[in-house]
């Protein structure tokens, strides 16, 4: 699948905002941590990657109730669905200067129905590649590559799974206004995008 840039401009791809903070102290305090036992670029994204993957508790998983959409906020209270935890890991390589894309697939949910996943795509030599930081737990073993993706699931066309091919600088308005408005996550769960 060919990935779309949304903006041309790849600078996009290192900004923050309201969402992907990486000037706030808790995602710089945690990128200087992290890139302390990095030899380069590739091998601090891939600690961050395994940072947010293995420290952050996909909040589905781990029952917590909060839900969280700001960086910062992920890395203080260390929970998040799929969504925040991408845009967690976006602050900290963005943080390093490495270009981050946010990125979506269009899964079946455990009710039968489609919601829409999201995870992170990196720039790495003149290429973007596909992480996702959501978490592993049985029947999800997701990894850090740049040589072929290591997705925590890959779409069935035939259920109507797909990859979104679109590369966005900031979160898609949709998935950021679900989760603004979840007072809780249960409440998020039955207002999760289906489609973008």
């Amino acid at each position: 699948m060919e990935l779309i840039q949304k903006n041309a401009d790849l600078s996009a791809y290192l900004a923050a905002d309201e969402v992907i903070d990486h000037h706030r102290p808790i995602v710089r305090e945690t990128a200087a941590r992290l890139v302390k036992g990095a030899a380069d670029s590739y091998e601090y994204a891939r600690a961050a990657y395994e940072f947010v993957r293995d420290t952050v508790p996909h909040s589905q998983d781990s029952g917590d109730l909060r839900v969280t959409w700001r960086a910062s906020d992920v890395l203080a209270l260390r929970t998040g669905i799929c969504y925040a935890k991408s845009h967690a890991l976006a602050a900290l390589l963005r943080a390093e200067d490495i270009p981050t894309a946010l990125c979506y697939q269009r899964l079946s949910d455990d009710a039968g129905g489609l919601v829409v996943h999201g995870l992170v795509a990196v720039r790495f030599n003149g290429a973007w590649h596909r992480q996702d930081p959501r978490g592993n737990k049985p029947g999800v073993d997701a990894r850090f590559s740049l040589d072929g993706e290591r997705l925590a699931w890959v779409p069935d066309p035939a259920s109507g799974e797909l990859d979104f091919p679109t590369l966005y600088a900031a979160p898609h308005p949709l998935v950021l206004d679900a989760l603004k408005a979840a007072p809780d996550r249960p409440h998020l769960w039955e207002t999760l995008p289906t489609t973008l």
